[in-house]
């Protein structure tokens, strides 16, 4: 347990600093956009065409960075199709298989998102000049994240199978699911 407990702490440390950088892009997003509104129904400033860009950018790294975010807190989209289980066994098993199911999507994140970032890498934005591997590479950052949390996710469920109250506690923390 000391090594769930280890890796929770790492994976803790990787959270906040993507709840930091979420927050701080949702900051950094409104001067573009203000800029923007302030140029299109004042005459005072010149109306910027790299604010649209800037804006656009800045909302692709906020979407994929709250999705990464909702998977560490559970709080992401989820469909129950199958009835609630009554036992925390039952509960531990449905929750390995929704996290299986993930995974398969995350994979596709991360091995899509490998190519995209190289492909990004040769670009470069030609209002921003942003080398796009910085927007390009965020699918991938975002599938390894998912992996990381997800991984997580996949011990404690295994933990809550051999019976340990702690993790089962975890997983009911999900937020999405319907009790």
């Amino acid at each position: 347990m000391k090594f769930l407990a280890l890796i929770r702490k790492t994976l803790n440390g990787y959270f906040y600093v993507l709840r930091v950088l979420a927050t701080g892009l949702m900051g950094l997003m409104i001067i573009p956009v203000t800029l923007q509104i302030v140029s299109r129904y004042t005459g005072l400033i010149p109306r910027y065409i790299w604010t649209e860009e800037a804006a656009r950018f800045c909302f692709i790294w906020i979407i994929l960075l709250g999705a990464t975010i909702a998977v560490r807190e559970g709080t992401h989209f989820e469909v129950d199709v199958l009835p609630t289980p009554q036992t925390s066994r039952g509960e531990a098993v449905m929750r390995l298989v929704v996290y299986l199911f993930m995974l398969l999507f995350t994979m596709v994140f991360v091995l899509n998102g490998y190519d995209y970032a190289l492909f990004g890498y040769n670009q470069t934005s030609e209002l921003t000049g942003i080398n796009m591997v910085f927007i390009h590479g965020i699918y991938l950052l975002a599938g390894i994240s998912w992996l990381l949390f997800l991984g997580e996710r996949i011990l404690m469920a295994f933990a809550a199978l051999r019976g340990d109250k702690e993790a089962l506690a975890y997983l009911r923390e999900d937020h999405h699911v319907a009790r």
